[in-house]
């Protein structure tokens, strides 16, 4: 039988928080509906228990809009409103708010007090993944977006370095024959040195020869 997972929210006249508080989630799948429903899943713990947990939201949302961010500790998500106004509460209908949902304070303010922008939201650096696009999978999509470090598949690029290769055919060849040229040039110096200094002690012989006669 899954659980259900501890959930926090706060709001802004344009955004809604929710964060669901499940350390080392796995396989953490969010599928957000624009009709405000929000569904979650994933397990956790030493024995992979699986939690799940649907929310029917007060008021009908923008997906496309709407982005998520998967932690280490938990997966928290900054949902758009489709119209822009203050909720009442969280969930739709006229039913007590399920114990396990809670107001995250530290991220509340009156609606007084709110200024319409979020900017007095400290995300600390988090990154986001859109929502969006994915079919409702969303949430995955929030993990889908670490497929932007598929794009370090271009590390395949460094195949590129297979152009290296290259080094290792003609291009190769061609510096081993230079090489041996140069090596050849000493060589033949030093064989053309030799034949002159012959010479010269033949030359020599001559002259000694011709003094004894």
């Amino acid at each position: 039988m899954s659980r259900v997972p501890e959930v926090r929210w706060a709001q802004r006249q344009d955004k809604v928080f929710i964060t669901v508080l499940l350390p080392d989630a796995k396989n953490a799948k969010v599928n957000l509906e624009p009709e405000g429903v929000f569904n979650f899943s994933a397990s956790a713990g030493a024995e992979n228990h699986e939690f799940e947990l649907k929310l029917e939201l007060f008021d009908k949302v923008n997906v496309e809009e709407s982005k998520i961010n998967i932690g280490l500790r938990s997966i928290f998500c900054i949902l758009e409103k489709a119209e822009t106004g203050w909720w009442k509460k969280l969930l739709r209908g006229d039913g007590k708010t399920p114990h396990y949902i809670k107001v995250d304070w530290d991220k509340w303010v009156d609606e007084d007090e709110d200024n319409g922008t979020g900017g007095d939201l400290d995300l600390g650096g988090m990154d986001f993944s859109g929502m969006g696009g994915m079919g409702g999978m969303a949430g995955m999509g929030g993990m889908a977006g670490l497929e932007g470090l598929g794009g370090m598949g271009g590390l395949e690029g460094l195949g590129g370095m297979g152009g290296m290769g290259g080094m290792d055919g003609d291009a190769m060849g061609d510096f081993d024959d230079s090489d041996n040229e140069e090596a050849a040039k000493p060589g033949q110096q030093d064989t053309g040195k030799a034949a002159s200094e012959a010479k010269i002690q033949e030359e020599g012989a001559h002259k000694s020869e011709g003094g004894n006669a």
